[in-house]
């Protein structure tokens, strides 16, 4: 089948599209402004529109979110406004698209999440003009996350995620962020909407048990309440640092006790599962396009499940950092800022070989794309998820780091190798990703118990008795021996043919 080349649409051109398709699905009444089609705008306003994709993509936002909602937003402000973008009034011009949705036959939801949106294109038309500083970490509206916190926290708050900010990942800079001010104001928003605390001295055990308790009557799993109160403590930690009073009691509150969980690993046949699922849609795939994604999910797959990646890392990875002739990739800058290498087999070669074979032009030397682009998090999860919907297996990428973990463990692989290939500081952290086998267990038991008792029957069974023995006796043998002393010989002879016999027999 011939492979023919295709290109990336553009910002602009998908935006008609959507616009197109919702004008024909919900016609809007007559005395409504609708916006106008990308032909229409300044042609700088193109270019600004195509700007703002490749900043989300650059950022790491999944693409369905992207062509749902950040887009075609954007695309209604443009659309709605046709005058240069750098002339855009950001409170009425954007209000124009918050109309026009709302006068839509849309759910309550939907317009929420086109508000949101707005405010994702607002921040972006700020960042461009140079009202704020354009940074990865800064790009989203945190206020919702910082509501009802005093001025001196949030500043003290800012400090800490820039020092945590340097163990970052770049290209995981927004998403840290986001996840960093959810959980480090978390315990914070809470005390100051329900306690009288006014400083961190004026916090209680007390005040944690009682967080602890509403989390627990509202749902939330151990392990989600531990996060936020360790995450908590951290900040006590920090502003410990910076001088303030902090109670000692608090610092040490230990967390609730987690049940023991076990690590989620796929077995056998459900890799088997997989494994002939992806080889079934390559070999179904009618279209170019078909083809390039059966042998993007197949690739994907494989580096996943026999290298132990993590997603992120395979989100990043770089041609230049594959070396398939020697079998080796350099993962630059994992989790904590460290490089480290993982090996590839032959059928891991194999499949990002036909892959490359099918890629296609991209924008970036990024291994893996998607129509041309850098893939997302959300996008690899979401191919390798369909494929266990498929094949009736629960699958994430994660539990394909596990799987690859402990079949290396049941495999007699030394736990130190494993800690390297995973890229663990601890080996604590290893361990917990790893699961010996049942099979394992048993074997390991049987085998161990096999030398343990062979050792006691050792240790009890009598020696074999040898002619030599039997020669030093004669030798002992005269005739001014003692009536006693021949006793005692003819009670030896005794014991050692005894002893033979037993052995013989």
């Amino acid at each position: 089948m011939s492979l023919k080349r295709t290109f990336p649409t553009t910002a602009a051109v998908r935006y008609d599209r959507a616009l197109n398709k919702s004008l024909k699905l919900n016609p809007p009444p007559p005395q409504l402004v609708v916006p106008h089609f990308s032909s229409c705008w300044p042609a700088e306003n193109v270019a600004f529109l195509e700007q703002y994709r490749d900043r989300l993509v650059g950022i790491g936002a999944a693409e369905a979110v992207i062509n749902q909602h950040r887009l075609p937003m954007a695309g209604h402000v443009l659309g709605l406004n046709l005058k240069p973008h750098d002339q855009l009034d950001l409170q009425t011009d954007l209000d124009k698209a918050v109309c026009f949705i709302e006068a839509r036959p849309t759910s309550k939801s939907w317009q929420n999440n086109c508000r949101h949106s707005l405010t994702w294109f607002r921040r972006f038309v700020k960042v461009q003009r140079g009202w704020v500083i354009r940074d990865h970490a800064s790009f989203g509206d945190m206020s919702r996350l910082q509501a009802g916190l005093p001025k001196w926290l949030i500043e003290q708050l800012t400090k800490y995620l820039h020092i945590r900010q340097a163990n970052w990942r770049p290209s995981r800079l927004a998403q840290m962020t986001t996840q960093f001010w959810h959980r480090s104001s978390r315990i914070w928003r809470w005390l100051f909407a329900e306690t009288d605390i006014q400083a961190p001295q004026d916090v209680t055990r007390d005040h944690l048990f009682a967080f602890i308790d509403e989390q627990l009557v509202a749902g939330y799993k151990v392990a989600t309440i531990n996060l936020h109160l360790h995450t908590f403590q951290g900040t006590l930690h920090f502003l410990q640092e910076q001088g303030m009073a902090v109670p000692q009691a608090v610092l040490t509150l230990p967390g609730l006790k987690k049940p023991h969980a076990l690590p989620r690993f796929l077995t056998e046949t459900q890799v088997v599962a997989l494994k002939t699922d992806l080889d079934q849609q390559v070999g179904q795939a009618g279209t170019v396009a078909a083809t390039r994604n059966a042998y993007l999910d197949r690739a994907m797959f494989y580096l996943l499940w026999q290298s132990g990646m993590r997603v992120s890392e395979l989100e990043d990875l770089q041609q230049a950092d594959v070396d398939l002739e020697a079998g080796v990739v350099l993962i630059r800058a994992a989790k904590g800022l460290k490089d480290r290498s993982v090996y590839l087999t032959k059928r891991v070669t194999e499949a990002i070989q036909d892959y490359l074979a099918v890629r296609g032009p991209a924008l970036t030397d990024h291994l893996f794309i998607y129509r041309h682009k850098p893939l997302s998090k959300d996008l690899v999860r979401n191919r390798i998820k369909a494929a266990g919907k498929r094949t009736g297996v629960k699958v994430t990428p994660h539990m394909l780091r596990h799987t690859f973990t402990t079949q290396l463990v049941n495999a007699g692989a030394k736990i130190t190798t494993i800690q390297a290939l995973l890229g663990h500081v601890r080996l604590n952290t290893t361990m917990t990703y790893a699961r010996v086998h049942d099979k394992t267990v048993v074997h390991d038991f049987l085998q161990a118990m096999a030398q343990i008792e062979g050792e006691q029957d050792a240790i009890l069974e009598p020696k074999p008795v040898t002619e030599k023995a039997i020669a030093l006796l004669n030798k002992l043998e005269h005739d001014d021996l003692t009536d006693e002393q021949q006793q005692i010989l003819a009670e030896l002879r005794r014991c050692l043919a005894q002893s033979t016999t037993t052995n013989q027999n």
